[in-house]
């Protein structure tokens, strides 16, 4: 490596490493394209009145089952993803492939045809599956075990989702509403070419991260083919995974409903991913790292449970705007997706702050362990949802709702999951043992895609209980769950076996070393 590229890959900006820029504005035109998908894909498909920009005319229940597939399905590939990039690609190559495939999606999806609709889909789960897991490690990779800008880090780049998500759901939104579905699907396309051209142009501060495994790496006991080969000399394990995988045969027959396969292959690959990680368990060589492998187990749970409730957004809150709104202010009717962006603009404006607090709060030495605002963000989120029973009352009683309910719902929504969406990341990079990082960020987000299919269950139900009982069942759900972590923090906490503490004192050291410079 040239002494050039080393200074290159060794700048900071505002205190953190180029590449984190880098990365930032990468993700946040990926986001852009995948936030302008999203806002679009629900209220297209429910759309059939409108005679000069027709949609699809599915039953709401349909176009939420749909919804929740595919938001499941564009996480939960992000396993292979990781498994990719560890073993053959390295990160840097796989989020560049996925930024490629993506660019390919999105630009199918402009084309006014069922089989680029489907098609285009399919291309967007691919790639988001090889970019999401792997640019997020890279991110973490920029910082040296301990560095307390990690957290200050995901928040950064957490905005960057952001900042892409609200450009996507006022720019695309409104083209995709008021002008043409497709020429929304297809502006996506030229967001992701976007992020493309900047990753490309920013490899030179991006050297020592995301490069191809060595040998050694691949030929490691982290390998695929080990884990497989361990797991059927298992007979207890092994006898979990048939366990799954029968009862996903069993409700391909049973189910009810045109996707009733759909659970038979999503178990069986429930039961592939139960496989690896028992499997993985089993092969840590420390008590210390199986420790803090379960209790990374139990943060998937918590996002699991987090997104479950939270990705109502696209869904049924989305065609409850539409349907239950009243939109209009002073003449002019707002559209349904610009109430996406809230969530986004809420997210710019308050990262940052949230941040900060808990950073302050933890130097104060008070409690501030990711699992606490992991709990904390859970249930400040659960109680965004009081507003939407608010708003489901008003509209049992008036025929429409007012629009507040909906801005104060976002506003909560948000502080939550500031307070344990970017933790969980960072968190995930903290207790992961190294040689399976990029698979265990993929396993998180195959958990935020599971919570993701849990959502759309949860919404397709409320064509039979009513969105006023979903919306007080999520709220009191998350508030006890969020409850029931807090009162377990301390025995969890130990089994992380001080993998936070040394944040605190690295901060310390820095600051005396800072106090020291300002004297001299």
């Amino acid at each position: 490596m040239s002494t050039a590229i080393k200074q290159a890959h060794q700048k900071e900006l505002f205190g953190h490493p180029v590449g984190l820029y880098v990365l930032f504005f990468t993700e946040m035109w990926e986001r852009f394209s995948y936030y302008g998908m999203r806002a679009l894909l629900t209220l297209y498909l429910v759309e059939k009145t409108n005679a000069d920009n027709p949609g699809l005319g599915w039953l709401s229940s349909e176009s939420i089952m749909l919804y929740g597939w595919y938001t499941m399905l564009v996480y939960v590939m992000s396993i292979p993803g990781g498994m990719i990039a560890d073993k053959i690609l390295g990160q840097k190559k796989a989020v560049l492939y996925g930024a490629l495939t993506l660019v390919a999606g999105h630009g199918i999806l402009a084309f006014d045809e069922m089989w680029a609709f489907y098609g285009g889909l399919a291309l967007i789960v691919l790639g988001v599956g090889l970019l999401k897991p792997n640019i997020s490690t890279m991110v973490g990779g920029l910082y040296k075990q301990g560095d307390i800008r990690r957290d200050k880090g995901f928040s950064i780049f957490y905005i960057g989702i952001n900042l892409g998500s609200l450009l996507a759901t006022f720019i695309v939104g409104y083209v995709g509403e008021k002008i043409g579905w497709h020429y929304g699907f297809g502006l996506a396309g030229i967001a992701m070419l976007l992020g493309l051209v900047v990753y490309m142009y920013g490899q030179k501060f991006l050297v020592t991260v995301g490069n191809k495994p060595t040998t050694e790496d691949k030929n490691d006991d982290a390998s695929l083919g080990k884990l497989f080969a361990d797991l059927v000399k298992s007979p207890i394990n092994l006898g979990v995974v048939l366990l799954i995988i029968a009862y996903g045969i069993y409700a391909g027959f049973t189910y009810n409903g045109v996707d009733s396969w759909g659970y038979t292959a999503l178990y069986i690959f429930i039961a592939f991913v139960a496989g690896i990680l028992m499997m993985i368990y089993k092969n840590l060589e420390t008590q210390v790292f199986k420790d803090r492998f379960l209790v990374l187990l139990l943060s998937f749970l918590i996002v699991i449970v987090f997104w479950g409730a939270f990705e109502q957004a696209g869904g049924l809150m989305s065609i409850y705007t539409k349907q239950n709104t009243d939109r209009m202010l002073m003449g002019f009717e707002i559209p349904t997706t610009w109430f996406q962006g809230l969530n986004a603009g809420f997210i710019i404006l308050l990262a940052t702050f949230i941040a900060g607090f808990w950073a302050k709060r933890k130097l104060k030495g008070k409690e501030g362990s990711s699992l606490f605002k992991m709990a904390v963000g859970t249930m400040i989120m659960g109680l965004g949802f009081v507003f939407m029973i608010f708003a489901a009352s008003e509209y049992a009683e008036n025929g429409s709702s007012s629009m507040h309910w909906l801005v104060l719902a976002y506003l909560f929504h948000t502080v939550g999951e500031l307070c344990s969406s970017p933790v969980a990341l960072s968190f995930i990079t903290k207790l992961a043992p190294v040689k399976y990082a990029s698979l265990m960020m993929g396993v998180y987000f195959a958990a935020t895609g599971l919570g993701n299919k849990v959502a759309g269950v949860i919404g397709e139900s409320a064509s039979e209980f009513g969105e006023y009982a979903i919306f007080s069942g999520i709220t009191i759900f998350t508030v006890i769950f969020g409850l029931l972590v807090i009162l377990l923090l301390k025995p969890l906490k130990r089994l992380t076996h001080g993998a936070e503490d040394n944040e605190r004192e690295m901060h310390n050291d820095e600051t005396e070393g800072f106090e020291l410079a300002d004297k001299q």
